[in-house]
């Protein structure tokens, strides 16, 4: 496997895995497969990753196997919340990892990007939100070092977002 940028031909695939993803940690945490369904919400989801990797602000890499598979994605760039400082902070907008390739490692490689990215910008750290119901990613985070800063904000299923912060060094 390795971590890439991705490019305009990846956009599809990273949608994919998104959904995948997606539907499988919503799913686990409780949320009906009713709320799951929107066919417009797979097109936003495209449209997001296209404007993310055509942004000069963002980086969006690809996991892939080396097949050529593309397993894992990730969003990153400046934070989104007004009380985050951007000269300092940047935020982690998406991990997603295919749930067929989940504790293979893909996670933490493109985790890794981001840390390296945000070292290698000289920032003092990162910022992300995870679906308090999604245990799976919550653990993944904690386990990394991210801690929870007290915000908060509503999410499907009345469960909330929990703003995560990773001061490095």
């Amino acid at each position: 496997m390795r971590v890439r940028e991705a490019s305009t031909e990846d956009a599809d695939a990273m949608t994919d895995l998104h959904t995948r993803a997606r539907s499988a940690y919503y799913a686990a945490g409780g949320l009906a497969a009713p709320e799951l369904a929107d066919p417009a919400a797979r097109e936003r989801r495209r449209n997001a990753w296209a404007r993310a990797i055509a942004s000069p602000a963002m980086a969006a890499l690809c996991a892939e196997t080396a097949e050529g598979w593309v397993v894992g994605a990730l969003a990153m760039g400046p934070p989104k919340d007004a009380d985050v400082d951007p000269a300092h902070h940047r935020q982690l907008f998406q991990i997603h990892v295919h749930p067929d390739a989940w504790g293979s490692g893909v996670g933490s490689a493109l985790h890794g990007a981001f840390v390296d990215g945000v070292a290698a910008g000289g920032f003092a750290g990162g910022v992300l939100e995870t679906w308090e119901a999604n245990a799976r990613a919550g653990g993944f985070y904690l386990k990394r070092g991210w801690r929870a800063d007290g915000a908060r904000r509503p999410g499907p299923g009345g469960v909330d977002y929990v703003r995560l912060r990773l001061r490095l060094g």
